[in-house]
Protein backbone atom coordinates (compact mmCIF):
# COMPACT_ATOMS: atom_id res chain seq x y z
CA UNK A 1 0.00 0.00 0.00
CA UNK A 2 2.90 2.42 0.71
CA UNK A 3 3.96 2.22 -2.65
CA UNK A 4 0.67 3.04 -3.81
CA UNK A 5 1.60 6.51 -2.82
CA UNK A 6 4.37 7.13 -4.20
CA UNK A 7 3.20 6.06 -7.56
CA UNK A 8 -0.36 8.02 -7.29
CA UNK A 9 2.29 11.36 -6.58
CA UNK A 10 4.13 10.56 -9.42
CA UNK A 11 0.93 9.83 -11.93
CA UNK A 12 -0.61 13.08 -10.76
CA UNK A 13 2.44 15.25 -10.45
CA UNK A 14 4.93 13.71 -12.87
CA UNK A 15 7.27 13.72 -10.67
CA UNK A 16 8.88 10.82 -8.97
CA UNK A 17 8.95 11.74 -5.03
CA UNK A 18 10.97 9.69 -3.64
CA UNK A 19 10.03 10.47 0.13
CA UNK A 20 6.31 9.59 -0.37
CA UNK A 21 7.48 6.01 -0.79
CA UNK A 22 8.06 6.19 3.33
CA UNK A 23 6.43 9.65 4.79
CA UNK A 24 3.29 8.87 6.83
CA UNK A 25 -0.26 9.77 5.68
CA UNK A 26 -2.70 10.26 3.09
CA UNK A 27 -4.39 7.37 1.49
CA UNK A 28 -4.67 4.59 1.53
CA UNK A 29 -3.55 4.19 5.28
CA UNK A 30 -0.81 1.56 5.34
CA UNK A 31 -1.12 0.74 9.06
CA UNK A 32 -4.54 -0.29 8.45
CA UNK A 33 -3.86 -1.99 5.60
CA UNK A 34 -1.65 -3.93 7.48
CA UNK A 35 -2.64 -4.79 10.53
CA UNK A 36 -6.10 -5.62 8.32
CA UNK A 37 -4.45 -7.71 6.57
CA UNK A 38 -2.87 -9.73 9.35
CA UNK A 39 -6.28 -9.84 11.60
CA UNK A 40 -8.25 -11.04 8.09
CA UNK A 41 -5.16 -13.81 7.34
CA UNK A 42 -5.19 -15.32 10.81
CA UNK A 43 -9.02 -14.94 11.26
CA UNK A 44 -8.91 -17.48 7.57
CA UNK A 45 -6.18 -19.58 9.23
CA UNK A 46 -7.18 -20.17 12.49
CA UNK A 47 -10.80 -19.50 12.95
CA UNK A 48 -12.77 -16.24 13.49
CA UNK A 49 -13.37 -17.47 16.78
CA UNK A 50 -9.63 -18.25 18.17
CA UNK A 51 -8.04 -16.39 20.39
CA UNK A 52 -5.39 -15.11 18.25
CA UNK A 53 -7.77 -13.81 16.06
CA UNK A 54 -9.25 -11.97 19.15
CA UNK A 55 -6.32 -10.73 19.92
CA UNK A 56 -4.90 -9.48 16.64
CA UNK A 57 -8.44 -7.68 15.69
CA UNK A 58 -8.14 -5.86 18.97
CA UNK A 59 -4.14 -4.27 18.11
CA UNK A 60 -5.64 -3.79 14.82
CA UNK A 61 -8.57 -1.30 16.19
CA UNK A 62 -6.10 0.35 17.92
CA UNK A 63 -3.62 0.75 15.47
CA UNK A 64 -6.70 2.28 13.18
CA UNK A 65 -8.06 4.52 15.96
CA UNK A 66 -4.81 5.30 16.42
CA UNK A 67 -4.06 6.42 12.98
CA UNK A 68 -7.02 8.63 12.70
CA UNK A 69 -7.16 10.18 16.33
CA UNK A 70 -3.95 10.54 17.93
CA UNK A 71 -1.59 10.89 15.14
CA UNK A 72 -4.07 13.24 12.77
CA UNK A 73 -3.90 15.28 16.02
CA UNK A 74 -0.32 15.62 16.32
CA UNK A 75 -0.70 16.65 12.60
CA UNK A 76 -2.62 19.39 12.60
CA UNK A 77 -0.74 21.16 15.91
CA UNK A 78 2.37 20.64 13.64
CA UNK A 79 0.73 22.76 11.19
CA UNK A 80 -0.40 25.13 13.89
CA UNK A 81 3.11 25.44 15.45
CA UNK A 82 4.68 25.60 12.21
CA UNK A 83 2.84 28.55 11.11
CA UNK A 84 3.44 30.02 14.72
CA UNK A 85 6.86 29.96 13.95
CA UNK A 86 6.96 31.25 10.21
CA UNK A 87 4.79 34.53 11.38
CA UNK A 88 6.60 34.81 14.75
CA UNK A 89 10.65 34.82 14.39
CA UNK A 90 12.28 37.22 12.24
CA UNK A 91 14.46 34.16 10.19
CA UNK A 92 12.31 30.68 11.21
CA UNK A 93 14.66 29.06 8.68
CA UNK A 94 17.52 29.50 10.74
CA UNK A 95 16.92 28.60 14.20
CA UNK A 96 13.97 25.62 13.38
CA UNK A 97 13.30 22.93 11.61
CA UNK A 98 9.69 22.39 10.45
CA UNK A 99 7.46 20.11 11.77
CA UNK A 100 6.07 17.05 9.58
CA UNK A 101 2.23 17.74 9.42
CA UNK A 102 0.80 14.74 7.15
CA UNK A 103 1.29 12.74 9.80
CA UNK A 104 -2.64 10.67 10.08
CA UNK A 105 -4.89 9.92 8.31
CA UNK A 106 -8.77 10.62 8.21
CA UNK A 107 -11.29 8.08 9.12
CA UNK A 108 -12.26 7.57 5.51
CA UNK A 109 -8.46 7.20 4.62
CA UNK A 110 -8.16 4.34 7.13
CA UNK A 111 -11.21 2.68 6.24
CA UNK A 112 -10.12 2.47 2.73
CA UNK A 113 -6.98 0.80 3.92
CA UNK A 114 -8.58 -1.21 6.08
CA UNK A 115 -10.73 -2.77 3.27
CA UNK A 116 -7.55 -3.17 0.79
CA UNK A 117 -6.25 -5.01 3.54
CA UNK A 118 -8.98 -7.55 3.71
CA UNK A 119 -9.22 -8.05 0.26
CA UNK A 120 -5.56 -8.92 -0.16
CA UNK A 121 -5.81 -11.26 2.98
CA UNK A 122 -8.55 -12.91 0.43
CA UNK A 123 -6.31 -13.03 -2.48
CA UNK A 124 -3.72 -14.28 -0.65
CA UNK A 125 -5.55 -17.01 0.65
CA UNK A 126 -7.00 -17.89 -2.33
CA UNK A 127 -3.81 -17.91 -4.45
CA UNK A 128 -2.09 -19.88 -1.58
CA UNK A 129 -4.94 -21.70 0.09
CA UNK A 130 -3.69 -23.72 3.91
Amino acid sequence: MQGFKGFSTWARTGRLNLRRFVETGGMPSSHSASVAALSAAIGLQEGFTSALFGVTLYFSLIVMYDAAGLRRAAGKQAMVLNRLIETHFRSPHDDTQKLMELLGHTPFEVLIGGLLGVASALLWNRVHPL
